[in-house]
């Protein structure tokens, strides 16, 4: 385990040192090519590394001359950076989600840092208003990476012994990816391998997370070379004689959506133009149904339950021209599902463009999500959807626009606390260009 110390606010200079290799540079050259043809984070995240660190190096320079003479626009809300990562050892380019564990503490990967592919840190308050972060796990730590290499929209889980769970999109026994566990150990943190992906049928390159049932098995996605044009899976992975089991339920073209599970076993997950439910069949099989098709390839994210049994969820949009949408899809009398599009998104400085993550939801029934690029600088916003009073329709106000030096590029849900402060982090951006987690307060 190792601490780096204290952190809260963006400060100095952008530093594109540590941009590090393009995503996907452990594959050969030709699978990067092939990715570049798919959703739209997906081709981001193959450039930031490269391309968009430049882009956000200049852009922060022309920022850095103009905030003395004209003053940011004024915002509601305010912003602060709880944490800037360094890329060593601390980690660098969080794109997953936060987990929090109800005690104050946040816990997310980092698809590079640490040792050069990617960690799992922990984040927790000081008492003195700053917040420390600690590296769990460096990955690569073993040879030939089989510990996993390079956990990428991949946030961990946490069961109630205080183990965590998660994906790496490479790395492993065959070099495709692995689930791996980690157990807290005194004071320090062990990994384990649960399973390693071998791309003969069960599937290859984890990029989302997991969830798991009441049972303790887990449950994810896989898409092949990372890319969004061929098929991947939906598997289970469940405990056997002391190790673990691992069977592939569905096929679809998963991307780089998750799955959600209701109070009944049925997993939800989306394919890059579908929404689909697996239930249980009773004999330790599976019951696949496509519940919606969209009429164009959207990518949607991770679908989001509400207490009512209706599923949530963004899209990035009808490709090229689109820019995303929030969606609600109700089951109706008949067993069919029909959709109403709560808000398109239209890009530019006055709102959003391509929201890549899922939303969240307070108890009102206001939407909270983020957006990876638009807004006022073109580099992220978080917005909320405020529900309709009568006929009205949702009402979108942007929240936050990133400016690079307080994040640029948000990838992950926000997760909401009790006092409805929204918690997150960008892929980029920070002192060091290498993210920063955040917390947009109302």
């Amino acid at each position: 385990m190792h601490s780096t110390g204290t952190n809260s606010r963006t400060k100095g200079r952008l530093n594109i040192s540590d941009a590090g290799p393009r995503f996907g540079s452990t594959k050969p050259a030709a699978g990067s090519t092939k990715r570049a043809a798919g959703a739209p984070h997906i081709r981001a995240f193959c450039e930031c590394l490269g391309v968009c660190a430049i882009r956000a190096a200049m852009a922060l320079a022309v920022i850095s001359v103009l905030l003395p003479i004209a003053a940011r626009p004024a915002q509601a809300q305010t912003e602060t950076v709880l944490y800037n990562f360094a890329g060593n050892p601390d980690g660098a380019f969080p794109a997953s989600n936060l987990t929090s564990d109800g005690a104050g503490n946040f816990y997310g990967t980092t698809y590079g840092g640490g040792l050069g592919r990617g960690t799992v840190f922990e984040l927790s308050p000081n008492g003195g208003g700053g917040w420390n972060e600690t590296v769990l796990y460096s990955f690569c730590s073993a040879p030939n990476c089989a510990d996993g290499s390079h956990p990428m929209y991949a946030d961990v889980i946490l069961d109630s012994a205080g183990n965590l769970y998660g994906t790496t999109e490479a790395g492993g026994a065959y070099g495709w990816g692995v689930v791996f566990e980690l157990s807290p150990v005194g004071t320090t943190w062990t990994e384990t391998v649960l399973y390693s992906f071998a791309n003969d049928g069960d599937g290859a390159n984890p990029l989302s997370g997991l969830i798991m049932d009441p049972a303790g098995n887990l449950y994810g996605t896989t898409s092949p070379q990372g890319e969004c044009s061929e098929p991947g899976t939906v598997f289970e992975l469940s405990p056997s004689g002391g190790g673990w089991t691992e069977q592939v339920i569905y096929s679809a073209v998963t991307c780089t959506a998750g799955l959600t599970m209701d109070a009944a076993g049925n997993i939800f997950g989306a394919s890059v133009s579908t929404i689909f439910e697996l239930s249980p069949n009773g004999n330790g099989g599976w019951n696949p149904t496509v519940i919606y098709t969209f009429k164009h390839v959207v990518f949607p994210g991770t679908p989001v339950l509400d207490k009512a049994g209706d599923l949530y969820g963004t899209t990035e949009g009808k490709l090229p021209q689109g820019n995303g949408t929030v969606y609600k899809l109700t089951l109706g009398k008949k067993g069919k599902w029909t959709v109403k599009f709560l808000h398109s998104f239209k890009g530019g400085k006055k709102d959003g463009n391509h929201p890549v993550a899922g939303i969240v939801f307070d108890g009102a029934g206001n939407i909270y999500g983020a957006t990876a690029t638009g807004g006022t600088y073109d580099v992220g916003t978080v917005f909320e959807l405020v529900p309709p009073v009568g006929t009205s329709s949702y009402n979108e106000k942007i929240l936050w626009s990133f400016n690079i030096t307080d994040g640029c590029e948000p990838s992950g849900s926000p997760i909401l606390d009790s006092a409805g402060n929204l918690y997150s982090a960008t892929v980029l951006g920070g002192s060091s260009n290498s993210g920063v987690v955040f917390e947009v307060t109302p």
